[in-house]
């Protein structure tokens, strides 16, 4: 998991490196609190990439990887799973503090039952959702809070896919840009 993890943020690193040298670039990285409907909270952490070869800021490359081992495990014995997604977003009035997106996120999720008798059933699948949501970014301190809604294409059936993988999850999140690069 380290490694995957340790691999996105050096493929969001080095796509940044490749891009046109007279664009300007902006790096959000924070928090993001889950909740999957009906089920558990997910807490983790993300990071937003765009500049202005990407249809002038229109699209935004996203990284995030949520846990219920920070959330609804932390004071109970729920089922500790993983979601580690890669998304892309469109932002409608990217210029302006309130922007409207909508995107698809693809990636993994994976749940540890800890009990052997639970090793019959799936524990791991693929990820795809699309997501729509407001974005509000401050002009100072440089922070932007999102709240969005999503669907999961891909969801557990118990039989063929991990029971825990639930359709319908809503978000927050919480971003720090860490600088325009020119």
């Amino acid at each position: 998991m380290k490694k995957t993890i340790l691999l996105l943020i050096f493929s969001l690193g080095s796509f940044s490196m490749m891009n046109a040298q007279n664009s300007e670039s902006d790096l959000n990285v924070g928090l993001i609190v889950q909740k999957t409907q009906h089920l558990y909270w997910e807490n983790g952490f993300g990071a937003d990439y765009t500049s202005d070869a990407l249809l002038n800021r229109h699209l935004h490359l996203k990284a995030g990887y949520v846990t219920s081992r920070l959330g609804s495990c932390m004071m109970s014995n729920a089922v500790k799973q993983d979601n580690l997604v890669l998304g892309v977003d469109f932002r409608f009035r990217p210029k302006k503090p309130l922007q409207i997106f909508a995107g698809l996120n693809t990636g993994f999720f994976y749940a540890n039952y800890e009990e052997p008798m639970f090793d019959v059933l799936p524990n791991t699948s693929l990820l795809l959702s699309a997501e729509t949501g407001l974005i509000y970014k401050f002009r100072y301190p440089f922070f932007s809070v999102g709240l969005s809604a999503g669907y999961n294409i891909i969801n557990g059936d118990g039989i063929s896919k991990p029971g825990t993988l639930f359709p319908l999850y809503y978000k927050m999140s919480l971003f720090y840009k860490l600088g325009t690069k020119k």
